[in-house]
């Protein structure tokens, strides 16, 4: 008896999971169309799915070397589902084989925004960096076109998102987040972070705080040993208006550096924001008992203690 075929859009997305699997990259690539052209016959509006079909078909394309077709793809797959993880990175690698660092560059750039750890982006953008400042020089940055800000509510969805995204997400996190604490920064990486941090303040005094971000997280990659980077960066958030963002680099500006004033400052600032109340307060006093005459603590610590009576 001759096995059944798939007759669902979910039985053909499975069997091209299976294909992708056995390295049958074509006859993958067959199934995820057949998926599509069944998903969008039905008429009915499920952008998740379809998005994931076209991004299983990107990563088809680019094992089999068809790079332009995996960015069309991928290019797909982002307008129905905006800063997705899998189509961007798989994009970031099909423009980085075509020598298109530019697009390349934007997309590791894009992906580092969602999550900072991502190991494939942050070597990803490294090597575009070095690429970059071959092909233009000391001043290539400038020629670099504005790279979009992920919203929070993105950067939210991709934590716990549907059809097992969460999961994966948070395994492959761990695991990431891991290998790069336990990197040690050579001399030359702790130099280069030194100018990207430099580089991301001189943003900010121009009042330029998304892209100061990517300097920050450019600075980061290369050594994540510096308090300051992250506080400095807690301050874009909080412009923003990323406060949980802020939270989180200056919590980690004080695992650094327990007396880092202006992480507790600004990560009280954000608590008040998100109007948890206590914990801004205590932030306030921690830092008034390093520097007791400091003048904004003291006035935020009334503007918060009246929230509190």
């Amino acid at each position: 008896m001759a096995p059944k075929l798939p007759d669902s859009v979910e039985e053909l997305r499975a069997a091209g999971n299976l294909s992708f699997r056995n390295g049958q990259f074509a006859e993958a690539a067959t199934l995820y169309s057949r998926a599509l052209r069944m998903l969008q016959a039905q008429g009915s509006s499920d952008p998740e799915k379809e998005s994931v079909l076209y991004s299983n078909r990107a990563a088809c394309h680019l094992k089999d070397g068809n790079c332009i077709d995996c960015i069309k793809d991928c290019t797909s797959a982002l307008a129905l589902v905006p800063f997705g993880m899998k189509p961007l990175l798989r994009r970031a690698s099909a423009y980085e084989a075509l020598e298109k660092y530019t697009l390349a560059y934007m997309d590791y750039l894009t992906v580092l925004q969602i999550d900072d750890s991502v190991t494939s982006a942050l070597e990803g953008s490294s090597r575009m960096t070095r690429a970059l400042m071959d092909s233009f020089g000391p001043e290539w940055r400038q020629k670099l076109p504005s790279i979009p800000l992920v919203p929070v509510s993105a950067q939210k969805r991709w934590e716990c998102s549907p059809s097992g995204y969460c999961k994966e997400t948070a395994k492959s996190k761990s695991k990431e987040t891991t290998a790069t604490k336990s990197r040690v920064p050579s001399a030359g990486d702790v130099e280069r972070a030194r100018v990207l941090k430099e580089e991301g303040n001189e943003l900010v005094k121009k009042g330029n705080h998304k892209q100061a971000i990517e300097k920050y997280n450019e600075s980061l990659w290369f050594s994540n040993l510096e308090s300051a980077t992250y506080s400095n960066r807690a301050l874009c958030h909080l412009v923003l208006k990323q406060y949980k963002e802020a939270v989180k680099d200056c919590t980690e500006a004080l695992r650094l550096d327990g007396k880092n004033v202006k992480a507790f400052y600004r990560r009280a600032q954000a608590y008040k924001a998100l109007k948890d109340y206590k914990a801004s307060f205590a932030d306030i006093n921690n830092l008034l008992q390093i520097e007791p005459r400091n003048g904004p603590a003291q006035k935020l610590r009334q503007e918060v203690n009246r929230s509190l009576n």
